[in-house]
């Protein structure tokens, strides 16, 4: 137990003192000068969600548009919902690195987009929710990306983390299932525990990417239902609806 103990502290040793995430690009490797995240060729060719958008859930469109055919009528329990990237690569590999490979560190990363991200699309909320895992899922991967990102994001732009929700039960992987499979499976898998902490409030849930919204319409549904003002949601990146309209 004490050598455990022991090597977990040089990690952390090395990790402060060594191991800088502005030294190379986190894209290609390159060696990187100016403080930035990514070298300048890599910046420039990130998939920057900064063109017309679905002014409700926040996916990139061809025109301008207050319900995009992903949306309309499907995501009504959010009020309004933004995310920093389209999930396309680099930024999709990045995504799963730091979500399935143990590549924490680029959660800061996303942090930083998403704080700009919050301020330009004035979001004006009062408490910070993560997407809960399971203790046997979280215990399996090590951490829960979305409650990092959640944590990081609330220091930047100074708002509480609301611990009010659990995950009752695992449910199958989402990703390639339908939006009623995906609603189906998480219905009675979300649990709201602090009704009190979230009464007449303005929510903001944090998580990594938007695919179908199902998974954050559920769980908005259940904030809305247990007292709260307003749920919105802010997201690394979001999936452009398949006819970009």
């Amino acid at each position: 137990m004490w050598l455990k103990s022991l090597f977990g502290k040089i990690s952390v040793w090395l990790d402060k003192y060594f191991f800088n995430i502005k030294w190379r690009c986190n894209v290609c490797g390159k060696e990187v000068f100016d403080g930035e995240y990514f070298c300048k060729d890599c910046l420039k060719n990130l998939p920057y969600n900064d063109k017309m958008i679905c002014q409700h859930c926040g996916r990139q469109v061809k025109v301008d548009t207050n319900y995009c055919s992903t949306c309309k009528n499907q995501l009504t329990s959010l009020a309004l919902c933004r995310s920093a990237f389209n999930y396309q690569p680099p930024i999709s590999a990045l995504i799963k690195g730091a979500k399935y490979n143990g590549k924490k560190y680029l959660l800061e990363i996303f942090a930083n987009y998403l704080a700009l991200t919050y301020f330009k699309h004035y979001f004006l909320c009062e408490g910070v929710v993560y997407v809960p895992m399971t203790e046997k899922a979280e215990k399996k991967r090590g951490y829960n990306q979305s409650k990092i990102l959640a944590e990081l994001l609330a220091e930047k732009i100074n708002l509480p983390i609301i611990d009010c929700l659990v995950k009752k039960q695992d449910t199958p992987r989402q990703a390639k299932l339908t939006r009623e499979e995906r609603q189906k499976n998480l219905i009675n898998a979300f649990k709201v525990i602090d009704k009190k902490e979230i009464k007449d409030k303005h929510l903001l849930i944090v998580d990594d990417v938007t695919t179908t919204g199902s998974t954050a319409e559920i769980i908005a549904k259940k904030l809305n239902k247990a007292g709260a003002k307003t749920v919105s949601l802010i997201t690394v990146a979001s999936v452009p609806p398949i006819d970009k309209y």
